[in-house]
């Protein structure tokens, strides 16, 4: 599997060698986890569609340490620079391109 190819599977042994969560709780726990990424996703492109940087930058930092807490670190990093470049209030061309490479690379956990 490659760095790209993100899943649920993935996801899982992350939490169970983390923090040592039995399958049965992972798989409760799981839903809660992917909607709250989605949540994330759309607050990202929300304040991308408004041109409200700060407020990208807020998103990019939330939605970095659910990566962070889901063992997708490739995920973080990409989050780590919007968050700095937002909270900078940067209007940047890169914002539309590190989100695209951002849903390419959670898509496979939000279907």
């Amino acid at each position: 599997m490659t760095k790209y190819q993100i899943s649920l599977e993935t996801i899982k042994e992350h939490l169970v060698q983390q923090f040592h969560l039995p399958d049965e709780q992972i798989d409760k726990m799981l839903p809660s986890f992917v909607s709250t990424l989605r949540v994330h996703m759309q607050n990202l492109e929300l304040a991308l569609a408004e041109e409200n940087f700060q407020s990208l930058g807020r998103a990019g930092h939330t939605i970095k340490g659910a990566f962070l807490n889901l063992g997708l670190n490739d995920c973080a990093e990409i989050a780590l620079k919007i968050e700095e470049k937002g909270k900078q209030g940067e209007s940047s061309p890169h914002f539309r391109l590190l989100l695209d490479d951002l849903r390419l690379k959670i898509e496979p956990v939000l279907r």
